[in-house]
């Protein structure tokens, strides 16, 4: 067998590039399963580093800390999907890097995912690419009003990105850096959805349950689980997600966020973005389900079998946004509720603090 793709024996560490609450919470799914890990963030204050075992407070370009790093573990994968290439492309020379750097270079940018996605005639809203101010005017000329032009690169919770409605002023090509832009259509959409799905080393696929979310602010408020779809509608968007992963011969976690459309009598599901990682709407799992997104990805990328996801009963995951988590006492009071604080000293707006779980009866 290839070593690559023998799993991992319980005296395996796994590498985590990322110190945040993902790889705080991947870690402790590892160490469920008996594995160490070793994480690598640059951030002395990285909420991962209070449970794990090992840590490299390096910078991520850093190669001599990254050679030691790689040294040390038997496989790396990543919490966050904006590692620069590079550092994928230095450790994947070492030690099997999961999910592929290749998934990486696709999603780190919002046009060539698009290009992906509508590549495997899956639809999203219409986009056209923006590479000057001049080109802002073309574009709007493809795409149409309302559109909503974002950076293709670095963008997230909202930011990077400006909405489009009457008129287009070609300076806020400008006031978004003059970096490389894309224009979206704006979508009304009837709901915000997720899929959250795994994919094993040997291609094993397993989907969470539908996901609806809601956002305050451009920032994951709440997800609710089931969604509020039809049984068509689910069926569509956990297809999609897992001919993606499949496209993408993808290791690992990965959630798919799509927009659910009136399409004449019926609904369609547009694709709005790949998170190439486990993600906020689907922290649920951890209380929810028979098994969390964590453990799925720790099984994915040790070459262990995917457990078969049972959701407890209808679920509702709030996030503590900022002075939210001044409700701990609150929720700690109240029946059934689950509270996950992710161990950051400061309190700032629009900062995930933590999340809170509720399992009822379905």
């Amino acid at each position: 067998m290839n070593p690559q793709r023998r799993p991992l024996g319980p005296d395996a560490t796994i590498g985590i590039l990322g110190g945040g609450q993902l790889g705080r919470m991947l870690v402790l799914a590892a160490a469920r399963l008996g594995f160490r890990c070793h994480v690598l963030c640059p951030d002395s204050h990285s909420p991962a580093f209070d449970v794990v075992r090992s840590v490299t407070e390096a910078d991520y370009l850093d190669m001599a800390a990254l050679d030691r790093f790689a040294a040390d573990v038997d496989v790396v994968t990543y919490e966050f999907e904006n590692v620069p290439a590079e550092t994928a492309t230095f450790l994947s020379a070492r030690k099997p890097v999961l999910p592929d750097p290749k998934v990486l270079a696709i999603t780190q940018d919002r046009f060539t995912e698009k290009e992906f996605v509508t590549g495997l005639g899956i639809g999203t809203a219409k986009f056209a690419r923006v590479d000057s101010a001049g080109g802002l005017v073309a574009a709007l000329a493809i795409v149409g009003k309302p559109a909503v032009l974002k950076t293709r690169r670095f963008g997230y919770d909202g930011k990077g990105q400006i909405m489009i409605r009457d008129g287009a002023d070609p300076t806020m090509f400008d006031e978004l850096g003059g970096q490389a832009q894309i224009l979206e259509a704006f979508v009304p959409f009837e709901r915000e959805i997720s899929v959250v799905a795994a994919r094993g080393r040997d291609g094993a696929i397993e989907s969470f349950d539908v996901i609806e979310n809601e956002h305050k602010d451009h920032i994951l408020k709440t997800s609710r689980v089931p969604a509020n779809v039809s049984p068509a509608v689910a069926a569509e968007a956990r297809r999609i997600a897992e001919e993606i992963a499949k496209a993408f011969d993808y290791v690992g976690v990965l959630a798919v966020e799509m927009f659910v459309v009136k399409d004449g009598a019926g609904h369609a599901v547009l694709v709005n973005e790949i998170a190439p990682r486990v993600h906020n709407s689907g922290h649920w799992t951890i209380d929810g389900a028979s098994v969390s997104q964590f453990e799925q990805h720790i099984r994915a990328v040790a070459g262990l079998p995917l457990g078969k996801p049972i959701r407890r009963g209808r679920i509702e995951m709030t996030n503590l946004i900022g002075d939210d988590v001044k409700d701990m006492p609150k929720w700690l009071a109240t029946p059934g509720a689950a509270v996950h604080l992710y161990g950051k000293s400061a309190v700032r707006p629009g900062r995930k603090m933590g999340h809170v779980t509720q399992v009822f009866a379905e």
